[in-house]
């Protein structure tokens, strides 16, 4: 079974997600709301996919701590955003994601890109 951590500093959307993707079949090994967080749970290993939201609690946003978490892994990251600029999209490209879903999340649009990545 695949593992993804969430990150996401709104509770009821990280709720949500974690919903979605225990559906589709894989396991959510953590929420956590910001990049510091995110950075000690990966870490810890075991993570498969990382679901970033773009604008998190803390002093680094979503494409810093993907950044960060670069210089350590490989690990693939779909950003999910409620930012679409051009700015944030060049920003968040720079890191190499597996994807991008603006906000809201559409369960088969998540399910495909997944999917995608881990090629099932």
């Amino acid at each position: 079974m695949k593992n993804i951590l969430i990150v996401e500093d709104e509770f009821i959307i990280a709720m949500l997600i974690e919903k979605q993707v225990k559906k589709l079949g894989y396991m959510v090994v953590g929420k956590v709301s910001n990049g510091l967080a995110a950075i000690e749970r990966v870490k810890q290993g075991d993570v498969d996919l990382i679901l970033m939201d773009i604008k998190i609690n803390g002093e680094l946003d979503g494409i810093e701590t993907m950044t960060e978490i670069n210089k350590h892994t490989t690990i693939p990251v779909i950003y999910i955003t409620g930012n679409s600029d051009p700015n944030t999209r060049e920003r968040a490209s720079k890191t190499g994601p597996a994807g991008y879903i603006i906000k809201p999340i559409e369960s088969d649009r998540l399910q495909k890109q997944i999917e995608g990545i881990f090629g099932e």
